[in-house]
Order: C-alpha cells, then structure tokens, then sequence
C-alpha cells in the first residue's frame, strides 16, 4: 500500500523553505561530462563578503546537516551548499566513485558559479572531499575545516579501540544502515544526545530512497587509503593554502 504521508520528503520542504528563506537558490549545474551538480547558491553573490563552501557527510542530502549553520552564516559569508553525487539532486553516469572526483566536481561547480578563491567546511565524508579539494587545488582553498573525519586514521586506530568499532567493515555496516536497527545504533554512536524513542516506521522512511548501490560504493576509496595509510602520508601544510 502506498505510503500517504512521508516524514522525510516533509522535512526536506522544511529545509528548502529555510534555505531559500536565509537568502539562497536551488541551482542545478550540467557539467557536461554525464554529471549534473546541485547547489545552493546566494540569491545574489556579495563580493566584500568572503565564500564559504559547506560540504555534506553521509545522509539524505546537503539539507539536513547544515540547515542548523545557515542563518547564522549568511551574514558573514557567500554560502554554498552543494549535493555531493548520488545525494540529493546531483549525480553522474560517470564511473568513478573517489572523494577525488567528488571535489573536483565541486570545483567545477563553484567555478561555473564564478567563484575562484574560497573557504571550506566538510563534515565527515565531506572532510575527506574538503581535504582532497584543498590538496589538489591549493590556489583555491584559503582555508580549510574538516570535522568528523579521520583523513589520518589509519586500521590500527579502530583495533587500539579508538572507535566503538571493531573494524571498517563494521563501520561501514552503521554508516550505510540499511535498517532500522542499524540506523538506531548510528545514531547512538554519532548524537551526543541521541533521542530515546525514534519509530521504526520515520527510521524506514529515510532508509528507503538511500539504498542503491552508488553510495555503498563511496564508502569503498575511502577504505583503501585508510588501510594504506595514504591519506596519513601527505599532510597540509599552511603554506600550501595562502
């Protein structure tokens, strides 16, 4: 039976209201190359304000990890919130799957969006596109922000019991909860106040539109260099960001 009310397609007119309300625009970018890019973008570009690109983590789209951020940001930035492939309304037919292609899809993005010299915010996976974005554009970047994500973290972190994990693939099993279950104990690992009662049935909702295969194949570069250690060997310097 067809559902007749969805919580998160509710929540995410929610946020596009609140988003178009503190003063930006749902824009869509064709790259040309098989890869559209949504973003939102100030209604109008002040340019005695600096950029402030905000890049998302793992979940529903852009929305729903920096609604909180915006109102307070806007008046001291030019924001831009893009979706990364394969949330939101971006995507590729492109077969890469790194956070390397992931940040230079951004960067074209911005550039379209005449936007040449900026500041950057990732949060989770979107430290891991935020990082690959400063080193391999360091002309861009003015400074950079990652939160959530261990760019450095190497496997041995996760047995020295750094984390509440076991190993990635356990990691990976929470990040890409595909039930309620695991969707619960992500939030018990992630919230520092995680909420006592969540129904199962707002749990499956926001599951459901997440479970194609493009975004478990995400999680996969990342794994790689974590267990190679190459993330940990090049390291920002500074100097490589002025």
């Amino acid at each position: 039976m067809a559902k007749c009310f969805s919580f998160t397609a509710s929540r995410d007119w929610c946020y596009k209201y609140s988003f178009t309300y503190a003063g930006l625009r749902s824009s869509t970018t064709n790259l040309g190359d098989g890869t559209v890019m949504h973003c939102w973008v100030p209604k109008t570009h002040n340019h005695n304000k600096p950029t402030l690109l905000l890049i998302h983590g793992f979940g529903a789209n852009a929305m729903w990890q920096w609604n909180e951020f915006i109102s307070p940001l806007v008046s001291k930035f030019n924001v831009y919130v893009p979706d990364l492939l394969f949330f939101g309304e971006s995507y590729t037919t492109k077969p890469d799957r790194t956070e390397s292609f992931q940040a230079q899809c951004v960067k074209r993005t911005m550039e379209a969006h005449d936007v040449r010299r900026m500041n950057v915010a990732g949060l989770s996976y979107g430290g891991f596109v935020g990082y690959s974005l400063a080193a391999q554009f360091p002309e861009a970047v003015e400074r950079v922000v990652i939160g959530c994500a261990g760019v450095c973290a190497e496997e041995k972190d996760l047995e020295e019991g750094m984390f509440r994990v076991k190993s990635v693939e356990e990691a990976v099993s929470i990040l890409l909860a595909q039930s309620p279950e695991k969707l619960r104990e992500l939030v018990r690992l992630a919230f520092y106040k995680p909420p006592k009662i969540t129904p199962s049935c707002f749990l499956s909702d926001f599951i459901e539109p997440k479970t194609n295969g493009e975004i478990d194949e995400l999680v996969v570069p990342v794994i790689e260099k974590c267990r190679s250690r190459r993330f940990a060997v090049k390291t920002l310097r500074r100097n490589e960001l002025d």
